[in-house]
């Protein structure tokens, strides 16, 4: 669901935040995380690690910040993964430690960025670093693991790569908050990911191989969306759920109005379109043209 103009405002220690600013920031910074999901040289680093399933690679490149952890706990932190998805990561820090799994990242990152030109001159890295360094200094990271577990990993000396991995806290702060939001809201893993496809923003199919929830549980969580109105007995979404979701969605921009309260609307804002150049060369590159919808994913 896109909300082009979100209502209101939330009142913070830092001052007042508008939505609709952390909205925008909120997207660029997803925009310019996704392409790590895409592009081919993550592929090839899991390689070199021994793992070429992409399911696995994903799991550990993205849960790798919390150290080797079992699969258990990179599955509370993803929330809407089936167990059956998340189990068959068991075996990677076997193949690498998760030291190796962080670094392999970061060298696909820095190589994707490189191969599309990411236009970002020094004073605009510089720039970007000034607004989005204080944010993290003073956030709060309670209930935020996998916002923590990335501000704990040591920033690579390649500004650029140093850059994303900023963005990257910031994209899990806004994710960790969201899944607080889902549990006060009796969301449970498979019905969010239901609801979402029903949306039309992600296809079920593709939710379905990647989150690899099962006939049965698919219909148990459609049945649940039913009961409360959010669907029809079609499965499409009701003015009610669509309503819903979008109070979802603006809960969490209550939520993380906070972060960006130590650089106010304007740096904010400015964050965002200091940042843009990165997701516009994946863009231009055809990074997302080949599955729509994958900034969900992730």
């Amino acid at each position: 669901m896109h909300l082009d103009a979100i209502p209101g405002s939330a009142r913070t220690g830092g001052g007042t935040m508008d939505l609709n600013a952390v909205r925008d920031v909120s997207r660029a910074v997803s925009a310019a995380h996704l392409f790590i999901y895409l592009a081919p040289e993550s592929a090839e680093e899991a390689a070199e690690l021994g793992v070429t399933d992409r399911g696995p690679a994903y799991l550990a490149f993205r849960s790798a910040a919390m150290g080797a952890v079992p699969w258990q706990v990179t599955l509370a932190a993803f929330y809407n993964f089936s167990p059956r998805a998340v189990r068959a990561m068991t075996g990677v820090w076997d193949a690498a430690p998760p030291e190796r799994w962080q670094a392999a990242r970061f060298r696909a990152v820095g190589r994707a960025m490189r191969r599309v030109n990411v236009q970002l001159t020094d004073d605009h890295l510089a720039e970007a670093r000034s607004l989005i360094d204080p944010v993290f200094a003073r956030a709060d990271y309670a209930g935020k693991v996998l916002a923590a577990a990335n501000a704990s990993v040591p920033l690579p000396s390649d500004p650029l790569v140093a850059l994303w991995q900023q963005i990257t806290v910031a994209r899990e702060w806004r994710g960790d908050a969201h899944l607080v939001v889902l549990a006060d809201n009796g969301v449970g893993p498979c019905d969010c990911l239901v609801l979402h496809t029903a949306t039309g923003r992600l296809p079920a199919a593709l939710a379905r191989a990647t989150r690899q929830w099962d006939d049965e549980e698919w219909s148990a969580a459609t049945a649940r969306l039913v009961a409360r109105g959010w669907l029809d007995s079609h499965g499409v979404v009701t003015d009610t759920g669509s309503a819903a979701r979008e109070r979802i969605e603006v809960e969490t921009d209550e939520h993380c109005a906070a972060l960006w309260a130590p650089i106010g609307n304007a740096g904010a804002r400015r964050f965002a379109s200091l940042i843009a150049p990165i997701s516009n060369a994946f863009t231009a590159a055809g990074t997302f043209q080949a599955v729509r919808g994958q900034s969900d994913l992730a």
